[in-house]
């Protein structure tokens, strides 16, 4: 029996010193560390109901309307007041060049183990390939490989974490990247003038550079699906969030009333959705959304988030002209770094909560 019991806790030793993409090609039983733990849901999540997919509650924006259609832009209000999320479509990306995205978010977990290694993060550093960053013995892992890539500025890009191959890999992200900062500037200044704000209000906020994080996710078939979760419930520390969308396999899913709703794949849109940062400077008028990611028993599915955010040496606060009597400062003035939301996200809570007067 303690031999049994010893072999058995190196079987998991050993699964658990490994990516995910690794373990899910050979195991019989989960490594504890990925079991998720009711109890490490926080707030109303722990009571959401089943989840559920409602297409009609996740609201279709045409970006390219609104700087010429007041009720683009009022639709727009209301989604990122309601839910916090949309699916932008007619958002002047190419479909063929959205096709090279998605081949080489798919290219990279290809790659052989050895050479992904090549691409490690260290133990105490988001950037780089791996999974969850480990801040305590009890932790539940999510069920997701990832690269994580520092994109803008580009002086900050630690070249030596982006794959060699494919060969354009970082052509084209470079040019992605470019892309979805036009997105991230028009859809703020639209957000602004939805307020009757200065239209630059919140990008005066980002100082002389802004910050750009991509997020390469890889989620593995897993047997037992509802044990898992391929991220943690969570809301995004940015100021908004451009996510690519697997082009089949759904996913996501966010908190609203209560409940969780699954988010569908529009064809060729990209869902957006508000972070932290942007609630803090609306005066919590736009809402940050909980939401998470299930994983499917059959098929892997794979995912390009960019996080759109503040330079972090900043200070980010609510906008004076959302302050009245009325609705008073919600927030204190804050520096959001990617240290302070990991450490809060970890251990299941809100780093938006830290920031409230």
């Amino acid at each position: 029996m303690v031999e049994s019991q010893s072999a058995t806790a190196r079987k998991n030793q050993s699964l658990e010193s490994k990516q995910v993409q690794e373990i899910a090609l050979d195991y019989d039983h989960l490594p504890e560390r990925y079991i998720r733990k009711q109890d490490e849901e926080y707030g109303s999540v722990a009571n959401a109901g089943p989840s559920s997919l409602v297409s009609e509650e996740i609201p279709v924006i045409d970006i390219s309307l609104l700087t010429s259609s007041l009720s683009e832009l009022d639709k727009l209000k209301s989604a990122v007041s309601s839910c916090g999320c949309f699916q932008a479509i007619n958002h002047g990306i190419e479909v063929s060049f959205l096709d090279k995205v998605h081949e080489i978010s798919k290219q990279i977990f290809r790659l052989p183990v050895e050479e992904k290694k090549k691409y490690l993060r260290a133990e105490n550093d988001l950037e780089g390939y791996g999974n969850d960053m480990v801040l305590s013995d009890n932790q539940t892992l999510d069920w997701t490989d990832r690269l994580y890539l520092t994109v803008l500025p580009k002086h900050q890009q630690k070249l030596q974490f982006w794959p060699q191959n494919p060969t354009h890999f970082r052509e084209v992200l470079d040019e992605y990247s470019s892309k979805i900062e036009s997105i991230n500037k028009l859809v703020l200044k639209a957000l602004a003038r939805s307020l009757n704000l200065e239209e630059n209000c919140f990008l005066n906020q980002y100082g002389t550079t802004s910050t750009m994080n991509a997020r390469f996710n890889y989620y593995p078939p897993c047997q037992w699906p509802e044990k898992v979760l391929g991220v943690k419930p969570h809301a995004d520390g940015s100021a908004i969030t451009v996510l690519l969308q697997d082009k089949e396999v759904e996913g996501l899913q966010i908190l609203k009333d209560d409940k969780w709703v699954g988010v569908p794949i529009v064809r060729d849109a990209l869902t957006i959705n508000i972070g932290d940062q942007l609630e803090i400077m609306s005066n919590e008028v736009f809402k940050s959304p909980v939401h998470r990611v299930l994983v499917n028993s059959k098929n892997e599915r794979t995912t390009l988030a960019m996080f759109c955010m503040p330079q972090t040496e900043k200070d980010i606060g609510v906008v004076d002209g959302l302050v009245t009597d009325e609705t008073p400062r919600l927030y204190k003035n804050v520096t959001f770094t990617t240290d302070f939301f990991f450490e809060n996200y970890q251990k299941g809570r809100r780093a938006i909560d830290a920031c409230k007067i």
